[in-house]
């Protein structure tokens, strides 16, 4: 009987992505390449479900039924006969993952999807050795996977739209919000905009407009504080299609539109500063924790699911 989600790797991404599974109720196993490994991510998954049950996410019932639903492994092939949906979340190089996706598609019937968390690479490319390629998409859980809503579900050039669309399905069940992207092109669909809003973010700073503190603080204190729940599109069409045209007239002459990395980050790369890690990057790190940042967004997260989770109730 096929009643397993294998996920494929262990780590950061895979374990929140192992929790979610478990806290939808499925039989679970966190597959990696040993007992120190699975041991590990088994730990981590853990703690994404305590913190969810900690912070009202999920009820004391629920994080226990899915401690118990959650299991490791060190063998694909022993669990292949019993799982209905692979993800995989392994090293981000394509060499490795079309080996990967290769053995998959070898030892699972042509029925069940194949999956990969890949942020940048397309699934088309990581599919490219498998026999099957129809039954593979990428869900790119976004970071960190145990609380962030969104999961893009990516079609590659030969993926069936019913795969897609199961996949989906499957996801929504996990308290997730998945979104369809129907082609297999970089940066999927959220980077995309993501990117957009980068480049503009360090041209301003490059052209000594406002200061990276400003700049960060004028995003998440204005547009961010909609978002959860006012796409940019629904913001058109709220405040009226000619007067967004208008605007866009007159803002997108003067807005970077570089079809490369700028060289502002270029100089801070070249000269070491790398950000958090090496302790100085747009922000002095010296005189910052990363770490209470990263707190603090996770918490805000956790605030935001929960209030949008009530109003979508309404």
């Amino acid at each position: 009987m096929r009643e397993y989600v294998m996920v494929v790797g262990s780590g950061m991404m895979g374990s929140g992505i192992g929790a979610m599974s478990a806290l939808a109720g499925n039989r679970t196993v966190l597959v990696d390449i040993d007992e120190a490994r699975v041991k590990a991510g088994l730990e981590k998954a853990g703690a994404c479900i305590r913190l969810r049950e900690e912070n009202g996410l999920n009820s004391h019932e629920e994080a226990q039924r899915a401690l118990e639903l959650l299991e490791t492994s060190t063998s694909m092939t022993e669990m292949a006969d019993r799982a209905f949906l692979v993800v995989e979340a392994i090293i981000e190089k394509v060499d490795a993952k079309q080996e990967l996706f290769a053995r998959l598609d070898a030892i699972l019937p042509p029925d069940v999807p194949i999956c990969s968390n890949t942020s940048g690479l397309k699934i088309t490319d990581i599919s490219k050795r498998c026999k099957h390629p129809q039954r593979t998409v990428t869900t790119h859980f976004w970071l960190p996977a145990h609380l962030v809503p969104l999961v893009e579900v990516v079609m590659g050039d030969k993926t069936d739209l019913a795969v897609a669309q199961k996949v989906l399905a499957e996801l929504k069940r996990w308290k997730k919000s998945p979104v369809l992207v129907k082609k297999d092109l970089p940066g999927q669909l959220a980077n995309r905009v993501f990117q957009a809003i980068i480049r503009e973010s360090i041209d301003i700073v490059a052209s000594g407009l406002a200061t990276a503190e400003d700049v960060d603080t004028a995003i998440s204190c204005g547009m961010a504080m909609r978002f959860p729940v006012w796409g940019p599109l629904k913001h058109l069409d709220a405040v009226g299609l000619e007067l967004g045209l208008a605007v866009q007239e007159t803002v997108l002459p003067d807005i970077c539109a570089q079809k490369h990395a700028n060289g502002y980050i270029r100089d801070l790369v070249s000269q070491g500063s790398l950000g958090a890690k090496s302790g100085k990057g747009f922000y002095d790190w010296s005189e910052r924790s990363i770490e209470a940042d990263m707190k603090k967004r996770d918490q805000f997260i956790i605030e935001a699911v929960k209030i949008t989770s009530k109003l979508d109730q309404q």
